[in-house]
């Protein structure tokens, strides 16, 4: 399983935020979920499962929309949130060696993530990581629409996951999309540092610098990689 991103990466490491809004520079992660994948014998193992509420900056507030689409209140923050530095800890030792780093819709999930390090972290442990976005991916394999849970009713996966807009779910649903698609078609390091958009939006936010963005179809007529 996977052997093709293993020939190149000792480890994989999916992650997901659940922020307070869709602003990087100004809203924050308020919990950060991830699986960190090895093989060993040529079996896929999961060696790691992160899953952290995270405390608001003084004087934040997650939004009463915020609240009601994750579940996650200000209190909870309050009272399970842990500080932000020592999260950002916790991200760098699982990005340290050879690791490839996967997100469902990774731009903006990584555009939050190097903030939170950059303010309260080192942002440079992501300097040198390959970056995957399975959006990317399935946008390649399915016609409009591409949310998270589209992806798991076209694999057939509903019974398996669970979509609830907490960054664990999400997360643990994003592996078992990722294996159905390399199921499908073993082409995914082909899509490594290459992240498409819509074209009539352009990329949002900053692009990452070690990423090659593509203008990509709702319909796809050919992979992105070789447009």
């Amino acid at each position: 399983m996977l052997d093709s991103l293993f020939e190149r990466y000792d480890r994989l490491v999916l992650f997901d935020t659940e922020t307070t809004g869709l602003n990087y520079s100004r809203d924050e992660i308020i919990e950060f979920a991830a699986v960190v994948l090895e093989q060993h014998k040529g079996r896929l193992q999961v060696v790691e499962e992160y899953d952290e509420l995270i405390s608001l900056s003084p004087g934040g507030v997650v939004p009463e929309k915020i609240q009601q689409l994750t579940g996650i209140t200000n209190e909870d923050l309050l009272q399970r949130g842990i500080p932000k530095s020592r999260v950002c800890c916790d991200i760098a030792r699982m990005l340290e060696g050879n690791t490839l780093l996967l997100a469902y819709n990774a731009h903006f999930d990584l555009s939050f993530l190097f903030y939170m390090l950059l303010r309260d972290g080192d942002p440079s442990v992501l300097k040198g990581k390959d970056k995957l976005d399975l959006l990317t991916v399935y946008k390649d394999r399915r016609s409009y629409p591409h949310k998270l849970c589209n992806a798991i009713d076209a694999y057939g996966l509903s019974g398996q996951v669970v979509n609830s807009h907490r960054a664990v779910d999400d997360v643990l649903a994003t592996v078992e999309v990722m294996k159905a698609m390399e199921t499908e078609r073993d082409d995914l390091l082909n899509y490594v540092n290459l992240f498409g958009y819509n074209p009539k939006y352009g990329v949002e936010g900053k692009p990452i610098g070690s990423v090659t963005y593509k203008p990509q179809r709702y319909d796809p007529i050919a992979p992105l990689y070789q447009l």
